[in-house]
């Protein structure tokens, strides 16, 4: 029942002004991980929340399905790890490999214009 909050310095609770989405990043880290979802994926990375644990879970949904399906579009989990900064890729050249394989697979098999502009941003093969 492990949870980002046992894994990373707890958030405690979200202030009193928090917004609908502080309020279910705040959630999000209470829950056990190995109960997250496609749209709990999608809505923590899109926030760039606990990056280094959560790329690892996000990228076997993905090469599974390049398109894998939050709340919003089909791609939407790709559109939010594609927006993970560039230091955790430089970290991490396998993840990087395995998502610049996953980009191929989207373009090969998916409808990849609702991405465009995150695909346009991600830094392009050296």
């Amino acid at each position: 029942m492990t949870t980002l909050d046992d894994l990373e310095p707890p958030w405690g609770d979200p202030p009193p002004d928090a917004t609908g989405l502080m309020t279910t990043v705040y959630r999000l880290r209470r829950k056990p991980i190995r109960d997250f979802e496609v749209e709990d994926l999608r809505v923590l990375l899109g926030q760039q929340v606990s990056v280094e644990v959560l790329v690892p879970l996000a990228l076997p949904l993905l090469e599974a399905d390049p398109m894998a399906e939050g709340r919003y579009y089909p791609g939407d989990l790709l559109a939010a790890i594609l927006m993970v900064r560039e230091p955790y890729w430089r970290k991490h050249p396998d993840h990087l490999a395995r998502l610049r394989e996953v980009i191929r697979m989207a373009r090969e098999t998916g409808d990849v214009k609702p991405l465009r502009r995150q695909l346009e941003a991600f830094p392009q093969e050296s």
